[in-house]
C-alpha cells in the first residue's frame, strides 16, 4: 500500500469577537496558545498554533475579532482578520449557532471569504444553547450564501469535535513540507506569551470599562538556576492603562487585585513553561497608547 504523501497548509480562524476562536484554537492545538476570555477584544494579534500529524502539518492563525473599529489599535486588529483571510491555505469561518440569520459582521466576512476565494469550513459553534430545528435552519441559510467544503456543528469546549475537524482540514490540504518542528505548538516567543498570559488573567478579573484599555509588556525576562539547581525564569512586567482611575481598579484595594493578577500569570506560566517563575509587575498609565504607531505595530500581521 503507498504511503500516504505528507500535508501542510496554512489555516485561518475568522469570526466575530466572542465566538469561540481561541477556545477553538486551544482546542485543536492541545496546547494553550491563545487567550481565552469571555470579553471582546481578547486576541489582538494573529496568533499561530501549530498541529503535528503523522502525515501533515496544520499552521493556524487565530484573527481578532470583528468588531467595528473606535481606535488606531482596533482598525490594526481588523485588517490583520481580513489580510489572513487571503494568505490561507483553508479558512474556518466561525458563527454561533444561536444566531436567527446572517448579521452584519457575519456578513462583511463572507464577503471577504468570496473576494479571496478561498477552501472555506463553516464551523457553527454552541450547538448546546439551540434545538436542532434551528441549526437546520442556520445550515441552509449560510449554504445557499457559499460553496462550503464541510459544515461542522461543534461545541469549542467539547474535545471529540477536535479529530472531526482536523480530518477535514487534512482533506483540503496540498502535499507541503513541514515548515516547524514536529515539537513546536507555537511561534510566539516566550516573551510574548508571557504578555498574552498576563494580559487574559486581567481580562478575566477586571471589571469590564478597564480591560480593552490594557496593554502588558514584559520589561525583562532572564533564566537563572536556584539556590537547589531549579530553572527558573525571573520575569519582570508592565500592564499599561489609559487613565489614572483604570490604574486604581487593576491594582487593587492594598494592592490585592494586582497580586491576584500576577499569582493567576504565575501559575499558568509554570505550566506552559515547565519551569519556576519568579514574576514581578508593575501598572503605568500610559494615556494614548492605543494611537501610539510603535504600539500599534506590534499587533500587525508579520
Amino acid at each position: 500500500m503507498k504511503e500516504a504523501e505528507f500535508k501542510s497548509g496554512f489555516v485561518t480562524l475568522i469570526g466575530r469577537t466572542n465566538v469561540g476562536k481561541s477556545t477553538l484554537l486551544n482546542l485543536l492545538v492541545g496546547e494553550k496558545v491563545a487567550a481565552i476570555a469571555n470579553k471582546v477584544q481578547t486576541t489582538r494579534t494573529a496568533i499561530k498554533g501549530i498541529v503535528n500529524r503523522p502525515n501533515s502539518q496544520i499552521i493556524f492563525t487565530d484573527t481578532p475579532g470583528i468588531h467595528k473599529p473606535k481606535t488606531k489599535l482596533n482598525e490594526t486588529m481588523v485588517e490583520t482578520s481580513f489580510t489572513s483571510i487571503s494568505d490561507a491555505d483553508v479558512v474556518l469561518f466561525l458563527i454561533e449557532a444561536t444566531s436567527e440569520n446572517i448579521g452584519r459582521g457575519d456578513s462583511i466576512i463572507l464577503e471577504k471569504i468570496k473576494e479571496a476565494k478561498r477552501k472555506t469550513i463553516l464551523i457553527i459553534n454552541k450547538i448546546d444553547l439551540v434545538k436542532r430545528e434551528k441549526l437546520l435552519n442556520l445550515i441552509d441559510i449560510y449554504s445557499k450564501e457559499y460553496n462550503f467544503e464541510a459544515v461542522i456543528p461543534i461545541s469549542a469546549t467539547n474535545s471529540k469535535y477536535k479529530e472531526i475537524i482536523l480530518n477535514e482540514i487534512e482533506k483540503n490540504l496540498k502535499p507541503g513540507p513541514a515548515y516547524y518542528d514536529v515539537d513546536e505548538y507555537t511561534d510566539q516567543t516566550l516573551r510574548q506569551l508571557a504578555e498574552e498570559t498576563i494580559r487574559e488573567k486581567a481580562l478575566k478579573l477586571l471589571q469590564d470599562e478597564v480591560p480593552h484599555g490594557i496593554y502588558v509588556e514584559v520589561e525583562k525576562m532572564k533564566q537563572r538556576k536556584n539556590k537547589k539547581g531549579e530553572e527558573i525564569y525571573d520575569i519582570e512586567a508592565t500592564i499599561y492603562c489609559l487613565r489614572d482611575s483604570h490604574k486604581g481598579i487593576i491594582i487593587g484595594k492594598n494592592g490585592e487585585m494586582l497580586k491576584r493578577i500576577g499569582r493567576l500569570s504565575r501559575i499558568d506560566m509554570e505550566e506552559n513553561f515547565g519551569l519556576k517563575i519568579n514574576l514581578k509587575t508593575w501598572v503605568k498609565v500610559k494615556p494614548d497608547w492605543q494611537s501610539n504607531d510603535s504600539i500599534v505595530n506590534k499587533f500587525k500581521l508579520k
